[in-house]
């Protein structure tokens, strides 16, 4: 084990001790060394148990990656309470569903993000359990000051602060993220300490982060890559974590020769977009060592370039859910380029991976069956959803991830589909139910069905089929524009088709192979 400590907040602690000449995290002016950043976070557990925050509550997390949203979920978490990460491009009612649902004391954000500006989203929105907005960074009517919030804390000593720390238990709940289903509505998955300490220490041995790297954390804070993958396996190795707010490839390029990144992880459209960026000769990654990608198709040439051309060492593949602390399969670092870019790895140790066919039995090597998962890594369950946390777990202990692969004699794992209709558009798992719930809103919507259809930058984009109610007319160009109000800009459909009627079975349910079937010669290269 990298890192013996079975919680976050005792993981912090150490981490002062073991890599006190270190920096720990970086984001342009501030810098913070490890003790620094175990003081902040101590500093903030106290302003959060000074307004009333109690081991066992929830505070969520809406805002971009920076540096006060490390502090403030390592805050938050030494006082007890479980982390909610908020998506930043959801909009007032997406968030308001997730604050509700998972009972919040209190939301830190911030005041704008690209336009966003999160507390005037939530104006019109109810909010009972909620008790306090902290804004981050900038100032936002209805919110407090990030530094006079943590204000509050200061008549608490710092041996106080660590008891609060070393009060939580490896059982208690690091975090609850949510995430949609095919039922439409986002469901929480519940993460305890122990089971994330344990999954990144293995995740972080195996893809090979060390101690010294320079970490550029791309991937969204909100999200398992940039936090548990993320600052989270930073801390683990006594890595230094950079944090990324936003993608652009130039800025991106322009960081990684003058701050010497060594570690890049991100989904396989990053590493595509900085490999056809204009001039990019120019920009120096010689610095670069490692990269982990995922969560989509990887093709072998990319492998072979990221390697050639943008100068990774290792470049290491893996699959995981957010049902199983965001890891299952990993490849290791001497498996070959076609390995790497044809399968997910194979299981972390201590965890059982298996396909089975649709009556739950094995299916031989080489053959398609649904994916399950046993072990350590798997979730405590759906918040408040017993009735969904049975469908997906089973009575021996199996999750059932809904996504199909092939394992072969080795083990290792390559996805070939979904039993869901789950597509991932960069990165982000998006679900059909939950879009098609949203646009049926739309008052000349009759019905509508949505597709992932492929997209050479994105992975996969959504699609959409709509049936107009009788009388109306509906532009696509309109309808877009309507769902970019609505709902997250990864969730909106890059394509609208109008239909009279949506093929359908004689049950009545619609038949989406059809509708891929009117896309296939067209699919490929959507804006």
């Amino acid at each position: 084990m990298i890192a013996p400590e079975e919680t976050i907040p005792r993981l912090v602690l150490a981490a002062a001790e073991r890599h006190a000449e270190r920096s720990a995290l970086e984001d342009g002016a501030r810098k913070l060394s490890f003790p620094e950043l175990a003081d902040a976070g101590l500093r903030a557990a106290a302003a959060f148990h000074a307004s009333g925050v109690r081991r066992g509550d929830r505070v969520a997390v809406w805002g971009p990656n920076q540096w006060e949203w490390v502090v403030a979920a390592i805050g938050l978490q030494g006082a007890g309470a479980a982390l909610v990460p908020l998506n930043t491009r959801m909009k007032g009612g997406e968030a308001a569903y997730i604050l509700n649902k998972s009972r919040a004391k209190w939301l830190c954000t911030v005041a704008e993000f690209l336009g966003n500006r999160y507390v005037e989203m939530l104006r019109t929105e109810q909010l009972p359990a909620l008790e306090g907005i902290v804004s981050l960074r900038g100032r936002a009517e209805g919110a407090q000051d990030f530094e006079e919030f943590l204000r509050r804390g200061d008549a608490m000593p710092r041996a106080r602060a660590r008891e609060l720390f070393l009060a939580v238990e490896p059982d208690d709940l690091s975090d609850i993220m949510f995430t949609s289903g095919t039922t439409g509505r986002p469901k929480g998955v519940m993460t305890s300490h122990a089971q994330n300490m344990q999954v990144y220490n293995v995740w972080s041995e195996t893809v090979g982060l060390r101690r010294g790297d320079r970490y550029l954390v791309i991937g969204p804070f909100f999200h398992g890559f940039g936090y548990k993958a993320g600052w989270l396996a930073g801390l683990i190795c006594g890595a230094t974590i950079l944090p990324q707010a936003v993608f652009e490839p130039e800025a991106v390029l322009e960081r990684v020769a003058r701050e010497r990144i060594t570690v890049m992880p991100g989904p396989p459209t990053i590493y595509q977009t900085l490999l056809a960026l204009p001039g990019r000769e120019k920009y120096d990654t010689s610095s670069l060592r490692l990269a982990v990608t995922g969560a989509a198709a990887v093709p072998v040439e990319l492998v072979h370039r990221m390697r050639s051309e943008l100068g990774f060492e290792s470049v290491i593949t893996a699959y995981g859910l957010t049902e199983t602390s965001g890891t299952v399969s990993i490849c290791r670092q001497d498996d070959p380029p076609e390995t790497i870019a044809t399968t997910s790895g194979r299981a972390i140790p201590g965890v059982e991976v298996r396909c089975v066919d649709a009556d739950g039995k094995p299916v031989p090597s080489g053959q398609p069956g649904e994916i399950l998962v046993r072990g350590y890594n798997n979730m405590k369950g759906y918040l408040d959803d017993p009735e969904e946390t049975a469908k997906t777990i089973d009575a021996e202990g199996w999750l059932h991830t809904g996504d199909v692969g092939v394992m072969d004699a080795r083990g290792y794992l390559q996805i070939t589909d979904r039993l869901k209709d789950m597509f991932i558009n960069g990165g982000f798992n998006c679900y059909p139910a939950e879009i098609e719930g949203a646009i049926f809103e739309h008052p000349d919507v009759a019905e509508v069905a949505v597709i992932g259809i492929p997209d050479e930058r994105m992975g996969e984009v959504g699609m959409a089929f709509v049936v107009p109610r009788p009388g109306a007319a509906i532009d696509p160009g309109a309808l877009v524009a309507w769902c970019r109000e609505k709902m997250a800009n990864y969730k909106v459909p890059r394509r609208i088709e109008l239909l009279r009627e949506l093929p359908r079975n004689p049950s009545g349910k619609v038949q989406k192979f059809e509708l891929r079937k009117r896309v296939q010669p067209a699919a490929g290269g959507t804006a």
